[in-house]
């Protein structure tokens, strides 16, 4: 006989996009150039060989993205606003037509009855600060990333109340300067990859202050991709390895974000590489924040091995289901994460900012998309969701990735993660079946085991 798990009144039911991913409309109304359209442009880059141009053409259908958002009873959306948009060379001359874009986008939420989360950077740095000194490498991009929000809560402060600094700076930093497999696509160093998450560390705590006066009584956090990190055996070298893994994807942010230091063993253990710390940035970085945004796709079987020494570890890939990014289906992750992260650091909100998974999507006969797996896989983390609220952790919301099937960054369109079904040739978005289960758990606030 089925269970019913029922979520706490006033939980936050939502989800997600980027700016790059979904808007479209590149060089429209005086946006200017980032680093995601160089990358793409760039032959090679792209499985697909796509680019965001027009991705989901959200610039231009916003009315009726947010008619899709009422349909599936969503009472938040977690949306991106492009930094060249505002700032079309990162700093300077602001772009009105932009900022009014994402004014008018505001406004139609809040009319419609759903709560904006905005974040503020989410990959797409203006190509002009990254021919300027490197971008994230420069020290002084933590300036234009505060003059960047201060233009932007100005504006917008006065009716948005959540507010997320950056998303992700693991993977712009890792994904970005080392592996090159995101723009800026630079295959650099590990002390590269640590400098420019020192510096975005540090943007983060100067956006904390400006936000705290210029929408002063506004939630303010910051979004990571934590992973729940386990050794593949009882081995000890496969325990020390997933320790410094663990490391290098959590405990470095986590630590400076919540302690005011970066773990001493991984300092040692990367010794030259370390970030370049001055006085007063610890101090910075921790500056206090009312929730995390977590972002949880998959769980790290970690096992001794040669990737990125000297963190030295090997991803195992057990038995089980997988998605088509390659990733374990595990909602056990979901649990273990949360209360992990509740039980060591303790913050005092969390939102669940993303997660969901690709499969393969079609239309059929009778016009829907009957995505079984994606069904089950939103179904089973969202009762783990539940169990962890059940065991204390203050979990007070869950964003859906995605809100729309979207330019998926190096994949180009040949993942899709949407609720919603986008044709990209015609536009035409269709609710899939996932869809209509987060539209029922939305509405009823609970699910069915």
């Amino acid at each position: 006989m089925a269970e019913e798990l029922v979520f706490p009144e006033g939980f936050v039911w939502g989800a997600a996009t980027a700016a790059y991913q979904i808007e479209g409309a590149v060089a429209e109304d005086g946006r200017g150039p980032s680093i995601w359209d160089t990358f793409t442009h760039t032959p090679g880059t792209i499985s697909d060989g796509t680019t965001g141009d027009v991705a989901c053409d959200h610039y231009h259908r916003w009315r009726e993205d947010i008619d899709l958002m009422r349909r599936l009873h969503l009472n938040a959306y977690r949306f991106s606003v492009a930094w060249p948009r505002v700032l079309p060379q990162g700093r300077g001359r602001v772009n009105q037509p932009g900022l009014d874009f994402y004014s008018r986008l505001v406004d139609g939420l809040l009319e419609a009855g759903i709560t904006p989360y905005l974040t503020l950077y989410h990959f797409d740095l203006p190509q002009a600060l990254q021919d300027d000194g490197g971008g994230w490498l420069r020290r002084s991009i933590v300036d234009d990333f505060a003059a960047f929000v201060d233009v932007v809560s100005r504006t917008l402060g006065d009716r948005v109340r959540h507010w997320m600094t950056l998303n992700e700076p693991w993977s712009f930093g890792m994904l970005g300067y080392l592996e090159g497999e995101d723009a800026p696509g630079l295959r650099l160093d590990l002390q590269s990859a640590l400098t420019v998450a020192h510096h975005a560390l540090l943007a983060h705590g100067a956006a904390v202050d400006i936000l705290r006066a210029n929408a002063p009584g506004s939630q303010v956090g910051i979004v990571l991709d934590v992973n729940h990190v386990a050794p593949a055996s009882d081995a000890p070298e496969d325990i020390a390895a997933a320790r410094r893994y663990d490391g290098i994807q959590n405990r470095m942010y986590l630590d400076a974000l919540f302690h005011g230091r970066y773990p001493e063993d991984m300092l040692t253990l990367v010794g030259e590489a370390a970030p370049p710390v001055a006085p007063g940035d610890l101090r910075q970085i921790s500056r206090p924040i009312d929730f995390l945004g977590v972002n949880l796709y998959r769980r790290s079987l970690v096992a001794a091995g040669d990737t990125l020494p000297p963190i030295n570890w090997r991803r195992v890939n057990p038995p089980g289901e997988y998605t088509l990014m390659g990733w374990e289906v595990s909602p056990n992750a979901l649990y273990d994460t949360l209360l992990d992260v509740h039980q060591r650091y303790a913050p005092p909100t969390i939102y669940v900012t993303e997660n969901g998974a690709a499969f393969e999507d079609t239309l059929a006969g009778d016009g829907r998309v009957h995505d079984d797996r994606r069904v089950a896989y939103f179904r089973n983390h969202l009762a783990q969701a539940a169990c962890v609220i059940a065991a204390g952790v203050p979990l007070h919301g869950y964003f859906a990735w995605s809100l729309l099937d979207n330019f998926e960054w190096a994949y180009g369109y040949e993942r899709r993660f949407g609720v919603v079904h986008v044709d990209f040739a015609t536009q035409q978005r269709t609710i899939k079946d996932s869809g209509y289960l987060l539209a029922e758990v939305a509405r009823t606030n609970r699910i069915a085991t």
